[in-house]
């Protein structure tokens, strides 16, 4: 049903952490596979997604990735990503009755808003974003990566919040 994609660069520990927390949508079989876009990482960052399974994807290799991904919603994170408590309800039921995008909502931990304001914008993958496949490939750019993907999408939020990836 849904496929996580991932792009990753010396993200180990990030990428660790995120993978655990997709486990509980795995095994209830929500997630069907995770992607691994690794664009030339010299830490362990490939060892941790082909020891969890994950498909993995090199350099250039992401347009194919999405082409041959299983699941026809995507869900984009960045490594080190948390989705919260009530996630996987929340994605099953966009998925079941939504065709447009949808991001989560931003955590309501204080120190993360006050980040967010000290640091300014975040990127178009902070808060994750839920697309589907087609609509994913019809935008995506080889040059920019995800990004191309879900800059300048008009998303729904998702009643439930992620932690995003520490900066």
């Amino acid at each position: 049903m849904l496929t996580v994609v991932i792009e990753t660069l010396n993200d180990e520990q990030a990428l660790a952490a995120t993978l655990a927390a997709l486990v509980p949508a795995a095994v209830e079989g929500l997630v069907c596979e995770v992607i691994v876009h690794d664009r030339g990482s010299s830490d362990a960052t490939v060892a941790v997604g082909d020891q969890a399974g994950c498909t993995l994807v090199g350099p250039g290799g992401l347009g194919g990735g999405l082409t041959a991904a299983r699941g026809t919603w995507l869900l984009l994170l960045e490594p080190g990503a948390l989705p919260g408590e009530g996630w996987m309800e929340a994605v099953a039921n966009h998925v079941g009755t939504q065709c447009r995008p949808a991001r989560f909502s931003p955590a309501r931990s204080r120190a993360v808003q006050v980040l967010r304001r000290l640091f300014g914008r975040a990127g178009p993958l902070a808060d994750g974003v839920l697309v589907s496949k087609a609509e994913a490939l019809s935008r995506y750019r080889p040059q920019g990566g995800l990004e191309t993907v879900a800059r300048g999408l008009r998303r729904r939020r998702l009643a439930a919040a992620i932690r995003p990836a520490p900066r």
